[in-house]
């Protein structure tokens, strides 16, 4: 074993890593040390820098519990205390296997062994404490200034269900105290707004855990905001020249064969269901069928382009380890979209689209973005000369519209390359939503042709489009980016009206009425409770405006109000009545 003293620099740029991943990747090492010193017998995996922090993976007999944590963080402390070196060595295969099979690391002997027999194999050591790892790290232990660990979790070896469970410890490091707090107080921040804990304090949505985990059930209340979501959606859709289609939940499996499903994404497509002889498949996405109306549609380059536009209900085999609330879910509803054109047309309508999703998102208060264009990776299909055009033409569009955009090198679909458009929220988090793909395949596949200006047949070129992404997705991302007090355009009760006493329970009837013939929605609260409890009441569901009505107001035909932000008034009904549509006129 040759102590190997590469520079610092050397190995940043030969793994890409950053100067925060780097402290990150030590402190993962340092808490594998501190796990191994407090709880004997326990076994390494990999234990990775991530965006927010690091984790490592234990295969441990006794399991891990918040006092653990707390036992182990306090253990960090004193190995970073002693500053130890940390230092790098390099070993052939068989001596790296030799060294941990003694080590009892059977865990790091197997991902060894699946490395080419020539490859030189590198570990990391401080104190006493050695472990297999590519780097790069910080000089010593003493660098590694602010520590949290933060949760314990379970998580299969190397990501296969088949595998032994094993426990997950997930921490985070900075390079200063001051950054560390920061941080954590963004994860309380973030915590108070999880989507699954105010979905269920709000009453908007419930998974159904015992009889269909990753499938969501939408109650009345997140229903409610559904509906507004998708007139919202068709109306500009209608705007933007789309048609509007419905297609069936399930084919024969012979479709999901000729779209090349079957062949590319078949570990993600629930198992065929025999019907009369033949199997059927539940649909995992709405494009094939677009492909054959499409195909009974368009005869001439004359009729292109055509968009078609649909709120497509899809089924996709997610492991349930990666169930997540809304975000990641076994049945969702795209707000698909796929757009068929000439080459000729293929840029305008991508400048088109470009449009409408920035448009649309910041309609829902999103003005920070980042721009992706992913281009073609190892594994693809289709002509150089078609990944060219496209390429060109999504590269042309962001630049005709002055988007400030990344390459993202090797990272397009197997069809064709493709724009990614982040969002950021409150807290500055990224969520990828919108997205424009070129596709070349699917009109291959599916023999699409159109008779061209000049006589001959050609294929129209394919786009796939997404501004949502999921209805399902999407609305998880509102809950936390409102933290469940939506804007009175979006919120499920719009205005709640508390009665003072039983003398005006009819003016409140009256007013709930004419708001619901201005297609508003209010609730009432006429309890005979105090106005202080019916107003917290009010404030927890976190209904935008409380409209107070007692006897006077009942006289004066007026209304007293709060909103949720706390801002008081008195206005005579139908001047209320018009501030509300104002508001909602403004998405406000």
């Amino acid at each position: 074993m040759n102590e190997h003293n590469l520079s610092q620099q050397e190995l940043d740029e030969t793994l890409n890593y950053s100067p925060l991943q780097r402290l990150r990747h030590s402190a993962a090492h340092i808490m594998a040390d501190a796990v191994q010193q407090l709880f004997k017998g326990t076994r390494l995996t990999i234990g990775p820098a991530i965006e927010m922090g690091f984790y490592y993976d234990f295969d441990a007999s006794h399991s891990f519990s918040e006092e653990d944590l707390n036992k182990i963080e306090a253990k960090m402390k004193e190995i970073i205390q002693q500053d130890l070196p940390f230092k790098r060595f390099e070993m052939t295969r068989s001596e790296a296997v030799e060294r941990f099979k003694k080590l009892g690391e059977n865990y790091k002997v197997e991902i060894i062994q699946a490395l080419p027999a020539d490859v030189v194999i590198t570990c990391y050591q401080h104190g006493d404490f050695i472990d297999l790892c590519r780097g790069p790290h910080v000089k010593s232990t003493g660098e590694v200034k602010a520590i949290k660990l933060l949760s314990v979790a379970g998580a299969y070896w190397r990501g296969d269900e088949k595998n032994k469970m094993l426990q997950r410890i997930y921490g985070t490091a900075f390079a200063s105290q001051q950054a560390l707090d920061e941080h954590l107080n963004f994860l309380r921040e973030a915590e108070a707004r999880d989507h699954r804990k105010l979905g269920k304090d709000l009453e908007l949505f419930a998974s159904m855990e015992s009889e269909g985990p990753g499938l969501i059930l939408w109650l009345p209340k997140g229903a409610r905001i559904r509906r507004v979501l998708e007139d919202f959606w068709r109306d500009r859709h209608a705007q933007e020249g789309y048609e509007l289609v419905f297609t069936p939940h399930l084919a024969k499996l012979d479709l999901w064969k000729t779209s090349g499903h079957v062949e590319f994404y078949k570990e993600n497509m629930f198992a065929p269901m025999p019907v009369e002889g033949q199997d059927y498949e539940i649909k995992p996405m709405n494009c094939p069928f677009h492909v054959r109306m499409v195909n009974m549609l368009v005869q001439s380059y004359r009729d292109l382009p055509v968009r078609l536009a649909e709120l497509g209900t899809v089924y996709r085999y997610e492991r349930s380890g990666v169930l997540h609330g809304l975000l990641r879910v076994r049945g969702f509803t795209q707000d698909d979209a796929h757009l068929f054109c000439t080459p000729e047309q293929l840029q305008n309508e991508v400048i088109k689209v470009l449009i409408f999703v920035f448009s649309f998102l910041r309609t829902f208060g999103f003005e920070d973005f980042e721009v992706f264009l992913s281009t073609r990776p190892q594994k693809s299909v289709g002509s150089d000369e078609h990944w060219e055009l496209a390429t060109a033409s999504l590269k042309g569009a962001l630049e005709d519209q002055k988007i400030a955009y990344k390459i993202d090198p090797g990272e397009g679909v197997f069809y064709g390359p493709k724009i990614d458009i982040k969002i950021k929220d409150v807290l500055n988090r990224s969520w990828q939503c919108s997205t424009i793909q070129v596709d070349f395949n699917n009109p291959e596949r599916f023999d699409m042709q159109y008779v061209a200006e000049d006589g001959s047949r050609k294929r129209p070129i394919m786009i796939h489009r997404a501004l949502m992404g999921s209805l399902e997705r999407f609305f998880g991302i509102l809950i936390e980016h409102y933290a469940g007090a939506f804007p009175l355009w979006l919120a499920p009760y719009q205005v709640k009206l508390l009665a003072v006493n039983t003398q005006v329970h009819d003016y409140a009837l009256e007013i709930r009425d004419l708001l619901l013939q201005e297609n508003m929605r209010p609730t009432l609260d006429l309890r005979e409770e105090k106005l202080g409890l019916k107003i917290r009441q009010a404030q927890l569901e976190k209904v935008p405006y409380m409209m107070v009505l007692g006897e006077k107001e009942k006289a004066a035909r007026e209304v007293s109000f709060r909103t949720l932000k706390g801002e008081q008034g008195r206005l005579a009904l139908n001047d209320f009545i018009l501030k509300l549509k104002q508001e909602i006129g403004k998405k406000q």
